[in-house]
């Protein structure tokens, strides 16, 4: 079923000019990022095209959520550009700022609920943010929301406190997919999950992704979620990003962490379906 027929359309995104609606959905150029004395990124590049779902991996300390948040605008680099959809993230703007920022949607590690808001109003806040819709819109959409991850109305009325991990991920998904974004940033979204309940979102999220054809750029350590979700890899090491590509492609290339990532009996298994897929 497509859910997007089956709901009012929210207003559309500002139409971007012709240049730009062919651009990567992320385009990074030259990013270079230092903390102090030390340096986390040299001379960084990365394309993302539309409808891809890219996986940033690496080891501890690579940068890899560095790198995410500076992608959505949470930190600046010390040099070089970030640009979504062709527009620059740091756009002096005010009002370009906001349009890019309805364009995509975050899912933070643990979920970032806010405790003192319902789950009906976390995932309604962004809606309230961003639009003039009235309350009756508003919630319709959340209920569309929670739909698409598998709960129900009722669940609208409990707060966060009350939500097991597994519902506090998928209120979140709801929330983050609340503006329907073309572009969907994830930061580990299986952490502290079980197996099974991470397998479960897992293909709740490949699914919504197939479906609403979204873009997806995502930083995990978890193989089942890489073989799960990814069509392409971003390997960070040494500074730098040191493969880029479909899973084959990148599990080809001969570097120490690629090796001890990619070549362990759980990571060949884990990725041996992905492979013959993709």
């Amino acid at each position: 079923m497509d859910r997007r027929t089956d709901m009012t359309p929210l207003p559309a995104h500002e139409s971007a000019p012709s240049a730009a609606s062919r651009a990567p959905v992320v385009q990074v150029r030259g990013l270079s990022t230092r903390f102090g004395e030390t340096v986390i990124h040299r001379d960084l590049d990365l394309d993302v095209l539309a409808g891809q779902v890219m996986a940033l991996v690496g080891g501890s300390g690579s940068g890899k959520t560095t790198l995410l948040r500076e992608i959505i605008g949470l930190l600046t680099p010390e040099r070089g550009t970030v640009r979504l959809f062709g527009e620059p993230i740091a756009d002096a703007d005010p009002l370009r700022r906001r349009a890019l920022r309805r364009r995509f949607g975050m899912l933070f590690q643990q979920g970032a609920l806010f405790s003192a808001l319902s789950v009906f109003d976390n995932i309604a806040f962004p809606l309230r943010e961003l639009h003039r819709l009235d309350e009756a819109m508003i919630g319709e959409l959340v209920r569309l929301k929670l739909a698409m991850v598998e709960l129900e109305p009722r669940h609208g009325h409990l707060m966060p406190a009350e939500l097991s991990g597994g519902m506090i991920k998928r209120v979140a998904l709801a929330r983050s997919l609340a503006l329907e974004p073309e572009l969907l940033v994830l930061d580990e979204p299986t952490a502290g999950l079980d197996p099974d309940l991470a397998a479960s979102f897992v293909k709740l999220i490949s699914a919504l992704q197939k479906e609403l054809n979204f873009t997806v750029v995502m930083v995990t350590h978890d193989l089942d979620t890489l073989a799960g979700l990814a069509t392409h890899i971003a390997v960070l090491a040494d500074q730098r990003i040191i493969a880029c590509g479909p899973p084959a492609e990148v599990m080809a290339v001969d570097h120490p962490f690629i090796h001890n990532f990619f070549c362990s009996e759980h990571a060949l298994a884990a990725l041996s379906a992905t492979l013959s897929k993709k």
